[in-house]
């Protein structure tokens, strides 16, 4: 099979889909065609220099700092609700962001996107679509789809992030009442007692690099509505809401595989993408993955090892270092803690092509790109005149890839919520914050809670939740709805709490059967009073690894 060479400029230029049909299955889904903002991607001609940005009107109605992927989308959304607005979006570099996760929307997240107006925004960044899970442990595999609505499967998407970035600042710059600065927000403006705000009432700019020494000369920006904390992950005003400390969970170590396309006729049929492939994992074709068009997890490494396709071509490895301290790269610890991983997670007598693909990643980068995993839970917001959303706000392990999803449906609820009220009264803005904590609640508790608990489990560093872990996936097994909705809460589309801890504790009590029983693989042998005593013991620690988290949620 003879496959065009994909078009890609020396700039990343958006890629149009130039592949032949048989690459995807469904020639309507949003990641073929044209995206309505592509002549924006590169343009420059919208972006504001902070020297030139001295001499403009300081006034605007919202403020938003930082135009990653929320902020970006949040800038869009209250430009096209409030056309004679007047919104300010700082961010240090509108050049292409590189990041190693960020990487995967799930279906939850899509459907965000379509309510925002941004449906197409996949388009012309060859992204992929992604139709669920395939998980692979002990020599087993097993494939958990998405779920399905009336028109068929739902599905999800996966894409280089840069791409996607700049796909969501080309909707922010073709919008006119958009002003977009190229500059650093040093510091919130506003009322303070106890120094801590009270109020917001704007924001201090500064040039994009800030002189350690504080010569730079900054401007005073006023927000007569709202300003938009969306700085990310690495937030400098956080503290100003939440001074509670961060503790690193575990480290992502990123490669990329490079690898033919694959024909996903081998894999799925019919309109609605069915899957009828059953797991080959022996294959030596030309794309190694145990299953394209899905995440695949694989669960017998140091930590468990994640790949999704970014293109048809280029696949991402993410594999996981639990614990809060990276081993060295500098002495080689680091190659080689992720060689045994990678080395256990794809056996090479079990996926041959797999494994010599990530072994040849390993040895010819360079450089192991990391990034650290935290779980820090999301608090009410009484400051008045600012909201803190998206990963300045509540951040997960991005083991299972919800972290755009629920920041979307942040826009997406709050954006609604300021339709029908006067954003400039602080009153009906403190109003709406509480009705926008109520309603965000239920998926965010549920996407976050499951990323902390799957990867307790998936880390498994006791015999414990090695058993859990085993549960896990003899669970997900069973088909029906043991399978489906447990893959409703990965995909963002079931955000019931409540199930949630039906499900987890559904796990717990098989694998407290599987213990007695003494039919566990990971925790065997030992007599019956043993088995009884640890299987108990089991569902502690099951407790006491869901119940903190949910309380972290739930608290005010």
């Amino acid at each position: 099979m003879t496959v065009p060479e994909t078009l890609v400029d020396e700039h990343h230029e958006p890629l149009s889909d130039k592949c032949e049909s048989h690459l995807d299955e469904n020639r309507n889904w949003p990641t073929h065609g044209t995206y309505e903002y592509t002549s924006y991607y590169h343009s420059r001609r919208e972006i504001v220099p902070f020297t030139d940005f001295i001499a403009m009107d300081k006034e605007f109605d919202f403020v938003v700092i930082g135009a990653g992927p929320i902020g970006a989308a949040l800038a869009f959304k209250l430009a096209t609700d409030n056309p004679t607005s007047r919104v300010l979006v700082v961010e240090k570099n509108w050049a292409e962001p590189d990041r190693i996760v960020g990487e995967l929307m799930q279906p939850g997240g899509c459907q965000a996107m379509e309510q925002l107006g941004l449906q197409n925004v996949f388009s012309d960044i060859s992204a992929v679509p992604v139709h669920g899970y395939y998980i692979s442990y002990r020599g087993r595999q097993l494939h958990v789809p998405y779920m399905h609505d009336a028109n068929g499967q739902l599905r999800g998407v996966s894409f280089h992030h840069g791409r996607l970035v700049m796909n969501l600042r080309a909707a922010c710059k073709a919008q006119s009442n958009v002003v977009c600065v190229e500059g650093s927000v040093t510091e919130l403006l506003g009322q303070m007692d106890n120094n801590r705000f009270t109020a917001v009432r704007g924001v201090r700019v500064g040039p994009q690099r800030i002189q350690a020494d504080g010569s730079d000369e900054c401007i005073d920006v006023c927000s007569r509505k709202l300003t938009f904390v969306c700085d990310g992950i690495t937030s400098q005003f956080r503290k100003q809401l939440n001074e509670r400390p961060v503790e690193l969970i575990s480290h992502f170590c990123g490669l990329v595989l490079e690898h033919e396309p694959v024909s996903s006729d081998t894999y799925f049929d019919g309109p609605t993408g069915t899957t009828s492939h059953v797991s080959r994992p022996t294959d030596t074709a030309g794309n190694p993955l145990p299953m394209p068009h899905n995440g695949n997890v694989m669960l017998d490494g140091v930590g468990p090892v994640l790949l999704y396709q970014m293109s048809e071509r280029e696949t991402r490895v993410l594999a996981d270092i639990p614990g809060p301290f990276l081993p060295s790269e500098s002495n080689g610890q680091l190659r080689e803690t992720l060689r045994t991983s990678l080395s256990r997670a794809a056996p090479k007598h079990l996926y041959p092509a797999l494994h010599a693909a990530l072994m040849r990643a390993l040895d010819d980068s360079r450089r192991i790109r990391c990034i650290g995993s935290k779980f820090i839970p999301a608090t009410a917001n009484n400051i008045d005149g600012a909201v803190w959303i998206g990963d300045a706000l509540n951040v997960r392990h991005p083991l299972t890839g919800g972290g755009m999803t629920v920041g979307l449906w942040d826009v997406v609820i709050l954006t609604d919520l300021l339709r029908t009220h006067d954003a400039a009264n602080s009153q009906q803005v403190q109003r709406v914050k509480a009705q926008w904590q109520w309603r965000r609640r239920p998926r965010a508790l549920v996407v976050n809670v499951l990323s902390v608990a799957l990867h307790a489990l998936f880390a498994a560093e006791t015999k414990e939740l090695g058993l859990l872990r085993e549960a896990c996936f003899e669970y997900l097994a069973k088909g029906s709805h043991y399978t489906m909705q447990p893959s409703g809460f990965l995909s963002g589309l079931l955000p019931s709490p409540m199930l949630l801890i039906f499900h987890f504790f559904s796990v717990a009590f098989l694998a407290v059967y599987l213990r007695v029983s003494d039919e566990s693989v990971a925790y065997s042998g030992g007599s019956l009073f043993y088995r009884v005593y640890s299987a108990f013991y089991t569902l502690y620690i099951a407790a006491t690894v869901i119940l903190p988290v949910i309380w972290c949620e739930l608290q005010p």
